[in-house]
Parts: structure tokens; sequence; C-alpha cells
């Protein structure tokens, strides 16, 4: 499916994709835009947004105190 996104993509055809498959939006998104509860926290260039506090928070949670 790779692929198959990148080469529409890759003919200047834009490509909408609503995806929680991160290794897939990472290979093939050039601008990634991130929802929590509806509300949009992050936007950018993947490699920006996954580094993102916020994301990393609302994905991943945020560390318990010991």
């Amino acid at each position: 499916m790779a692929a198959l996104i990148g080469r529409i993509r890759d003919e200047g055809i834009t490509v909408f994709l609503v995806e929680h498959d991160m290794r897939l939006v990472m290979k093939v998104c050039d601008r990634v835009l991130v929802l929590d509860h509806g509300e949009r926290i992050a936007e950018g260039r993947p490699e920006e947004v996954q580094r993102d506090p916020r994301v990393i928070e609302a994905y991943l949670g945020s560390p318990q105190a010991a």
C-alpha cells in the first residue's frame, strides 16, 4: 500500500490519508496533522510532529511519578 500511495503522491496528486499505522504515515507523508479528541495538537513535517511533546503525551501518555 505504501508503494501505491507513494506513486500517486509522486505524480503530484494530493493524498488525504487517515491512518494510525505510524510507520506508514512516516514513510509516505510530507505533512502530518495530529488530532487529540478532535482538537489539532500538531501539524508539520513527520519528523517534527513525532517529537512534539503534545503528540507524545497524547499518544504515549506522560510518565508516572515514581
